[in-house]
């Protein structure tokens, strides 16, 4: 979450750590919010801060819900998340959760879309035979 250092070999350990936890919490969970109902959710990443005592999390539903209303939603139960990822890790303190909806599926969706264009695919195309011909 610090700006302009690489994240520490710690602070990627604990991440990958509490994403593994949040995702299990949040299949077995039964949410009372309805934006949290029946949703499938993937926790893309888990960016612990530098000192461990914050954590922000990358979120995406699936099913076609608006992500940041899920952000919104798991932001409003983060109290509650905190409670169960504190018995689900071993750590010296439980980090805060920040939830933010992951905008990594979204680009992916869009280059993809503009690769399956047709003008795009001719060129890719005509780019691959001028490859292919060699000297």
């Amino acid at each position: 979450m610090t700006a302009g250092k690489p994240p520490t070999q710690r602070q990627l350990r604990v991440g990958e750590e509490i994403r593994h936890a949040l995702v299990r919490l949040l299949a077995e969970e039964n949410f009372r919010d309805p934006a949290l109902r029946d949703v499938s959710i993937t926790v893309s990443e888990v960016r612990p801060g530098r000192d461990l005592k914050t954590a922000e999390a990358f979120v995406c539903p699936l099913g076609g819900r608006s992500a940041e209303e899920v952000a919104a939603a798991l932001n409003r139960a983060a109290g509650f998340l905190r409670g169960r990822l504190g018995r689900a890790v071993h750590l010296k303190f439980t980090p805060r959760l920040v939830f933010r909806a992951d905008p990594s599926y979204d680009a992916a969706s869009a280059v993809d879309a503009l690769l399956r264009d047709r003008r795009v695919a001719r060129d890719l195309d005509r780019g691959t035979e001028t490859a292919d011909d060699g000297p």
